[in-house]
């Protein structure tokens, strides 16, 4: 049993660790909030003693008041969520599969998981490039096999495209962690739910299932703070045309435009609103499982 000497070592000793953190996250977060508030235009010649002018929250009314804004958030929210469906449903599967004994096992599992450690340009790249190029990528060359017309997949199904090459990239983090899950199921109510008759559907709905409900938590929590600010792949795909835009993607696009470090700062802070708002919702509706 820690003594009240070793609790306040490991206090101490945890303490530097901890203030960078904090600073690391404060300080950013206090400079948005502060230039939100300011007309600063850097890339115009302004300076810092020079160039801020308070505006309230013009900057605010700017951002939300634009055309591009509820869209940008629509468009966020259905990668998203589109994302989540994927790698959830798909991840399970090849969980399933991976658990099973096969030829091979270990060189299968590493190069499932392996797209997880591709930068996301270059995955937007590639599958640009080499897979959806409507004249020359790998799905052309399958659609002409088949007598058909290949599809012009960044600009006829660009959001269908930005959530497949996104789900690419985040499937086999979803696979790692369900695949542990199922691992550390124990082995012993399968055989007995398989002894009483029961059916491999039912084996999988009434003991796996439940049995990955807290990892499948962990997964959509996880991913939904990373996916809110998707960018790299929207970027070097699309440019955020054809309705990819998504907020993340919007605000860097308005401080270009503009020029306005305080107008892209008001949209981050919409960015941080819209994390929290989903992350609440994700806590209260799918985050119980994490206390059962």
């Amino acid at each position: 049993m820690a003594t009240q000497q070793s609790r306040s070592a490991a206090r101490l000793m945890m303490a530097p660790a901890v203030v960078l953190l904090l600073g690391w996250m404060l300080v950013p977060l206090i400079m948005t909030l502060y230039f939100s508030f300011k007309k600063y235009l850097p890339l115009r010649g302004d300076s810092l003693e020079n160039g801020l002018q308070w505006v309230g929250f013009q900057n605010y009314i700017r951002f939300v008041s634009s055309s591009s804004f509820w869209p940008s958030v629509q468009t966020t929210l259905i990668i998203v969520g589109g994302v989540l469906v994927i790698t959830v449903v798909l991840g399970v599967l090849l969980a399933l599969l991976l658990d099973q004994p096969m030829w091979g096992q270990g060189v299968v599992r590493i190069l499932v998981i392996a797209p997880f450690f591709v930068m996301p340009t270059v995955s937007g790249l590639v599958w640009k490039n080499m897979f959806m190029d409507p004249i020359n990528g790998i799905l052309a060359h399958t659609w002409r096999f088949f007598g058909a017309e290949p599809l012009q997949w960044l600009s006829q199904h660009s959001l269908e495209s930005i959530v497949l090459i996104v789900s690419w990239q985040w499937l086999p983090f979803a696979t790692l962690i369900l695949l542990t899950a199922i691992q550390s199921l124990d082995s012993e109510q399968l055989e007995a739910a398989e002894m009483d008759g029961a059916s491999s559907l039912k084996r999988f709905w009434f003991i796996i299932l439940p049995h990955l409900s807290r990892a499948i938590t962990i997964v959509i929590l996880i991913q939904t703070i990373f996916l809110l600010s998707v960018f790299a792949e929207i970027f070097v795909t699309t440019a955020g045309a054809f309705g990819t835009k998504t907020l993340t993607y919007l605000i860097f696009q308005r401080v270009l435009e503009s020029q306005n470090v305080g107008l892209g700062s008001a949209g981050g802070v919409y960015a941080i609103i819209l994390a929290n708002i989903v992350a609440i919702f994700l806590m209260r509706i799918v985050g119980k499982n994490l206390d059962a």
